[in-house]
């Protein structure tokens, strides 16, 4: 268990969550400001000899918080990747041994300038036009011809020419900006795709407003406008990322219901105990039954799991565990075939030994090949013997006078792994009383101690009444396991 310093120490933040915060506060905090700059300059507008010149300021304070917006949603999305808890950092800014944390020199570009003034730089992806109405005057900044693909010395396009540059399906949005800035005097803000002379395409934002003369008509239109063609992309990237695990998880939730459902219509339907002709057979032969399935500690790794305890037509009982490896509906599809194999060659009269040879040879043809381990016995209430069979699985366990033991394992190999197998069987002469545990899968965290701790349980089953309360003692000591597959206990009781 940690220390209280090393829980603290968890339960902080990482350092880079917090930095990331601490923008996302800045972001807003300075988004807010220039809003108010905004609304001054909106409110000094009208009648001032630098109305040109307050436009403007305008227009960047629109500018800034267009970016300052795109900055919020990437600094959350930054956020949401990160994650809220950084075991193993260093707890302050510096490093591990108390020096300053190494300062890495900015970028620059070929030209020694700094970020922010490279081919690609922010600067270089926003540019100003103007077209006067009066004159036909048409002004362009060089970083708009450059987002356009075209030289400074071909200037800018007129407002008949802009459509053509556009494509097709946004051609109706420009026009209709245009038009209410021209016509009804309305501020212009969306978003267009340019085709460039080299085919390729940009998403602009543009945002403007109507230069008005003093008879109150349009004059001129400016615009500021954006390329936004990064973001765009990004942000669809996440947007596809996100459709793509919704579907996954939609698939994965589908998978598991179909196996869940699969796996509870193949497992014997009895819960508890079996409901064996306990009535027919003398006193100190019959068998009680019981069992119990442990899921995953996730609950959403339904396995090839499976117990079963089946009246023979000659009066025996077969009594079976198995796993098959993986998970999902192809586990649990692979499960049902080999139950209902065991269960047909069990009434058929075949002996556990040549029974697990024939499900050795049916998993090895499989059309979808795959390994299981399985025990697998026929018990004679006339004789009380168990005579059973395993494959690469963990042999029964026999509870006897408050003590336990596990049966020597007969030779066998894993089912599915080698073509021709053959399996030996072993005999064991029971006594009233007994408790024959039989279990699949790792109970425990750790497998490899899963059997020993069943074996210390054996004074409780002495003192149980019933495998019903021997099931309870197992349920008790496991259920609160991180297993990573789920498991399954077959309990019977020789009464």
């Amino acid at each position: 268990m940690p220390s209280p310093r090393s829980a603290d120490h968890f339960a902080a933040p990482s350092p880079q969550r917090g930095t990331v915060d601490a923008l996302i506060t800045q972001t807003r905090r300075l988004r807010g400001g220039i809003a108010a700059v905004r609304r001054d300059t909106t409110a000094d507008l009208s009648g001032t000899a630098n109305e040109s010149q307050l436009r403007w300021q305008r227009a960047l304070c629109d500018l800034a918080v267009h970016h300052l917006d795109d900055l919020g949603q990437h600094l959350d999305q930054l956020r949401e990747g990160l994650p809220s808890e950084q075991p193993g950092e260093p707890e302050g800014p510096g490093r591990a041994d108390g020096a300053a944390p190494e300062r890495k020199p900015l970028d620059r570009d070929a030209a020694g300038q700094g970020p922010g003034h490279g081919p690609g730089s922010l600067l270089n992806r926003v540019g100003s036009a103007e077209w006067n109405l009066l004159t036909d005057e048409v002004t362009w900044s060089d970083e708009l011809c450059q987002i356009f693909g075209r030289s400074p010395d071909e200037g800018g396009l007129p407002l008949d020419e802009l459509p053509s540059w556009v494509v097709a399906d946004d051609q109706p949005v420009l026009t209709a900006m245009v038009t209410d800035c021209l016509v009804d005097g309305k501020p212009i803000d969306g978003e267009f795709r340019v085709v460039r002379p080299d085919d390729a395409v940009r998403t602009v934002h543009m945002a403007g407003e109507p230069v008005l003369d003093t008879d109150g008509s349009t004059a001129s239109m400016w615009a500021v406008l954006r390329d936004v063609s990064a973001l765009r992309r990004s942000e669809r990237a996440v947007r596809e990322s996100r459709d793509s695990l919704q579907r996954q998880r939609h698939m994965a939730r589908a998978e598991r219901r179909l196996a869940v459902e699969l796996h509870e219509a193949v497992l014997p339907p009895w819960r508890g105990s079996a409901p064996l002709a306990h009535g027919r057979r003398p006193a100190g032969t019959a068998l009680d039954v019981a069992s119990h399935y442990f899921p995953s500690a996730a609950g959403a790794l339904i396995g090839g799991d499976w117990y079963d305890a089946l009246e023979l037509p000659d009066g025996g009982t077969l009594l079976s565990v198995g796993d098959l490896t993986g998970h999902g509906v192809a586990a649990t599809s692979g499960m049902a075939m080999v139950l209902g194999a065991v269960r047909g060659m069990a009434v058929a009269g075949i002996e556990p030994g040549p029974l697990m040879g024939r499900l050795n040879q049916l998993l090895d043809a499989s059309a979808q090949p795959a390994l299981g381990s399985a025990v697998c016995g026929r018990y004679d209430p006339a004789t009380r013997a168990l005579v059973w069979s395993q494959a690469g699985h963990p042999a029964p366990l026999l509870f006897r006078g408050g003590a336990g033991r596990a049966l020597r394992p007969p030779a066998g190999v894993l089912l599915g792994g080698t073509t021709g197998a053959t399996y030996a069987q072993a005999e064991e002469r029971l006594e009233p009383g007994d408790l024959l545990l039989l279990h699949a899968g790792g109970l425990a965290e750790d497998p490899t101690v899963t059997a020993e701790r069943l074996l210390r349980l054996a004074p409780r089953f002495a003192a149980a009444r019933g495998t019903q309360e021997c099931v309870r003692v197992v349920a008790e000591e496991f259920d609160d396991e991180r297993r990573e597959g789920d498991a399954c206990v077959l309990l019977a009781m020789i009464g």
